[in-house]
């Protein structure tokens, strides 16, 4: 953000008004909040987030063993979801092996 702080600050702002918003309209407490947003910047890989929303979610008392708990669902609903899409790909196994399928990244 940074960078778009610097050379695009008019899109930082509208950013800054979404959060407004969000606040200003949210139908959950702050706790599932917090919840959700740990779990999606788990599944985004953003380090700043997830201390973030680890630190929200403990200060409006969340516990270290429900943000376990979260981290533990996001695992597991990432793996069984990447499961389900590879088995999708590689579904037809025994065409890719007959050379039947190709891939169009292959030269």
């Amino acid at each position: 953000m940074r960078m778009l702080a610097e050379f695009f600050p008019e899109f930082v702002q509208k950013l800054d008004e979404m959060d407004a918003l969000y606040n200003e309209k949210r139908i959950i407490d702050e706790k599932t909040y917090q919840f959700i947003c740990f779990a999606l910047s788990i599944k985004g890989r953003s380090k700043p987030c997830v201390l973030k929303h680890f630190k929200g979610a403990l200060e409006v008392g969340a516990t270290v063993q429900e943000m376990s708990y979260i981290f533990a669902l996001v695992m597991r609903e990432a793996a069984g979801a990447d499961d389900c899409w590879t088995h999708d790909v590689v579904g037809d196994w025994k065409e890719i092996l007959a050379g039947n399928i190709h891939c169009d990244c292959q030269k």
